[in-house]
């Protein structure tokens, strides 16, 4: 509850005092990270992000955050290392923020930068590639972050005494709608 508290925090806090030309909420969103190893391909998923963009003179900022904790890979122990290994506890939410044109893109591409706070680290990633479908009122975005773990100081976990690799690449499907 506490989690969901503070992520709400930060979205009021996003919200600038002076009046937006438009907002965006995060309807719907599903994350997926994808971890790999020599034996075994592993992946976590959550529904959880909340999101809010709020576009003032011809830019647009967003802010999504999501609960660490609310990942889920179907399995329990490997849920709670991960939290474990990604400081989870001390660290509870992964920020991420971005700043856009308002403008509708002129292609179905964005370049987006990313700066994304997680593990106690904040990382920009640079023209990160996502596609953009406007369907009747809601935007959907898709795409995927290249995340690599070292960027976050996290030493890649072993099985066996084998590491898994060091991307572990982040599937992001969302639908924003708009509020003018």
């Amino acid at each position: 509850m506490r989690k969901y508290f503070f992520a709400a925090f930060l979205l009021l806090i996003f919200a600038r005092v002076a009046p937006a030309d438009s907002q965006w909420l995060l309807e719907q969103s599903t994350l997926t990270y994808h971890v790999s190893h020599t034996l075994h391909q592993s992946e976590g998923i959550t529904h959880a992000a909340k999101g809010k963009g709020v576009c003032q003179a011809g830019q647009c900022d967003f802010l999504i955050a999501v609960p660490v904790k609310s990942f889920d890979s179907g399995d329990s122990n490997r849920d709670l290392h991960m939290l474990q290994v990604t400081r989870g506890g001390q660290f509870p939410m992964i920020v991420v923020r971005t700043r856009l044109p308002e403008e509708a893109p002129t292609s179905s591409a964005i370049l987006a930068d990313l700066e994304i706070q997680f593990a106690g680290q904040t990382v920009q990633y640079k023209q990160v590639a996502f596609q953009y479908l406007v369907q009747g009122s809601d935007t959907l975005i898709t795409g995927t972050i290249p995340l690599k773990l070292t960027d976050f100081k996290i030493d890649p976990p072993t099985l066996l005494a084998i590491p898994v690799k060091n991307e572990v690449p982040v599937r992001v499907e969302m639908k924003w709608r708009t509020e003018k």
